[in-house]
């Protein structure tokens, strides 16, 4: 087995820290080798707030994984999320010396790589730079001029800022731990690779992915990414409000949400109840699981909330056919699904990483939890897949320049012959008249 074939996917989240290893088998699905995690200590709402914990944590899960898959790991792809992240849409345009000459992919990259030399707030760095629609003198709505003539090339940019303090402590943490960061990912895009497919993509679609610290959002439309957002709130604000409401303790809530919660209260059963284990020498607390529902519900319909506000504010609300994708641990919830539709009167479904998988031992990394770690490792394999494409679309450019120069040189050639022909036949000719 070659190590080059593999990838490494690390999600560094609030509530776990998970690597995962695999490979593209002959059917082009990801074929997990194995899988680790650890509890995330260090890890607030994204954010790494202690560096000791969170490498011992990166420690635990990496190791598991590398006894799992027998893969010694050194290079992962990481994501990154957090209240921090910032999006907004720039426009660029670059004048190119002659519209002879097609457009390469060398000029393509020029106007995106002009995009990192935009002013930004202090503090932050530009982790993202995406394209939109090109425009290729005043020709809108182009979706890949390589090949094409003109001299004026523009583009509309969608480009994502981190943190630079939030950046320098998860590339300190993963380092201290051992390893090298191939890319950096932002969350909700690694999600959105494991969980949407193509068809809604193009439609129109919202990702929305609760986790324990955030809930992710991403929005597509035909095919590109529109709008991205994060909300400071997840599924450990939930487990907070079920522990005060009901006064257990933080691992009893936990419990409590996963394995009885619901996020609409109507579906509950009014008589049914849960009994809790007391404090020492203390009997057993009762909870109801109605008044459980309650609880969640308040939450959830907060947090669905601020998604539908920013949805309305990125001017896409009338635009998603596909509707709306939750994934994320916090998904689970019975009826969350219902509670989404009902708010925003849009279509919802439970994302699930199951199209992109092959077979695999680990039948845990089906579940909605793992998006984005799987997202990863299927961002390692993009973004392979798209250097091979850059190298190959510039190797094509170049033989197809050589080959031009060949036609020229030998059009050339020809009219010479020509010309020195035509200048014998003169030359006789003059002499046969002197």
């Amino acid at each position: 087995m070659e190590n080059n074939d593999i990838i490494v996917g690390l999600d560094i989240g609030t509530t776990k820290i998970c690597a995962i290893v695999g490979r593209k088998n002959e059917f082009g699905k990801l074929e997990v080798l194995g899988m680790g995690k650890a509890v995330s200590d260090g890890v607030i709402r994204g954010i790494v707030t202690n560096i000791d914990k969170t490498i011992n944590a990166i420690k635990k899960a990496v190791a598991e994984a590398e006894e799992q898959s027998g893969i010694d790991i050194r290079v992962v792809n990481v994501g990154i999320a957090g209240q921090h992240i910032r999006s907004s849409v720039h426009h660029g345009s670059i004048i190119r010396h002659t519209s002879d000459d097609e457009i390469t992919i060398e000029d393509v990259n020029r106007l995106s790589n002009d995009m990192y030399k935009i002013v930004i707030p202090p503090g932050s760095e530009i982790i993202h730079v995406m394209p939109q629609d090109y425009i290729v003198d005043y020709e809108e709505g182009i979706k890949d001029p390589v090949g094409m003539s003109g001299v004026r090339l523009e583009a509309d940019f969608h480009i994502i800022t981190a943190q630079t303090n939030a950046i320098q402590n998860i590339n300190k943490c993963v380092r201290r731990a051992g390893l090298e960061i191939e890319n950096l990912v932002l969350e909700p895009l690694a999600s959105s690779l494991s969980v949407l497919s193509d068809e809604e993509k193009e439609a129109g679609v919202c990702l929305v992915d609760i986790g324990g610290g955030t809930t992710d959002i991403a929005i597509f439309h035909e095919s590109i990414i529109r709008h991205t957002s994060v909300i400071p709130f997840g599924g450990n604000i939930i487990t907070s409000d079920i522990k005060d409401g009901c006064n257990v303790l933080n691992h009893q809530a936990e419990i409590l949400k996963t394995k009885f919660g619901q996020a609409l209260s109507e579906m509950a059963n009014d008589n049914e109840v849960v009994s809790i284990p007391g404090l020492k020498n203390r009997d057993p607390k009762e909870i109801s699981v109605k008044n459980l529902a309650r609880i969640i519900e308040a939450r959830m319909e907060e947090i669905i909330e601020m998604v539908h506000t920013k949805i309305i504010t990125s001017g896409f609300e009338n635009k998603l056919a596909g509707g709306i994708v939750i994934t994320g641990g916090g998904s689970q919830l019975i009826s969350s699904k219902q509670l989404f539709e009902y708010m925003t009167g849009l279509d919802a479904r439970i994302g699930f990483p199951n199209e992109h998988l092959g077979k695999s031992k680990i039948e845990s990394i089906k579940s909605p939890m793992y998006a984005t770690s799987v997202g990863l490792v299927l961002c390692g394999y993009k973004a392979l897949d798209d250097r091979d494409h850059r190298f190959y679309t510039e190797d094509l450019a170049v033989k197809s320049y050589d080959k031009r120069k060949q036609v020229d040189a030998g059009s050339d050639s020809i009219f010479k012959k020509i010309l020195e022909k035509t200048k014998g036949i003169l030359i006789d000719d003059f002499e046969e008249r002197k």
